[in-house]
């Protein structure tokens, strides 16, 4: 499996309550661009129109040696591949209040398909991005103080 891109700030943002992996329809200048690392998931989501999942905002630099080089094609709107039975779950986990769906990493698998992760994500509050720093900086400082005591 190698990683093309991760959603770092995703994390950060959401607590990820459950993880899918889904396909995605791309077009062949896109894989390759792809496979350049050219793509950034910062600020992209997932959402349902006309019963298909759809992967909004996410930035795929054009291929440089593609006919069509116009950046207007970049930010599409593109379709996640999942079963039925899965699409039903994640739709009826839309409809609950606070839920979103958030793409995590793309990656390629190891038949050399184009992967996508995405997590079934509820946005934290401020004061549980505080806690979660302030839980991290505890865990620092106690490894620190482990490590000069050994």
């Amino acid at each position: 499996m190698k990683i093309i891109a991760q959603n770092k700030k995703a994390f950060h943002d959401y607590d990820i309550l459950e993880r899918i992996e889904a396909g995605i329809v791309l077009t062949g200048d896109e894989v390759k661009a792809l496979r350049a690392g050219h793509i950034s998931l910062i600020g992209s989501f997932a959402t349902v129109h006309h019963n298909e999942l759809m992967l909004i905002n996410a930035h795929v630099t054009p291929y440089s040696h593609a006919y069509t080089k116009g950046d207007e094609f970049s930010r599409r709107s593109r379709k996640l591949l999942l079963h039925r039975r899965e699409l039903n779950r994640i739709i009826g986990d839309i409809s609950k209040r606070g839920i979103t769906i958030v793409p995590l990493k793309i990656y390629f698998n190891n038949k050399g398909k184009v992967k996508v992760e995405i997590g079934i994500a509820k946005h934290k509050k401020a004061y549980g991005i505080k806690q979660e720093i302030k839980e991290r900086d505890i865990a620092r400082q106690t490894r620190r103080e482990l490590r000069e005591k050994f």
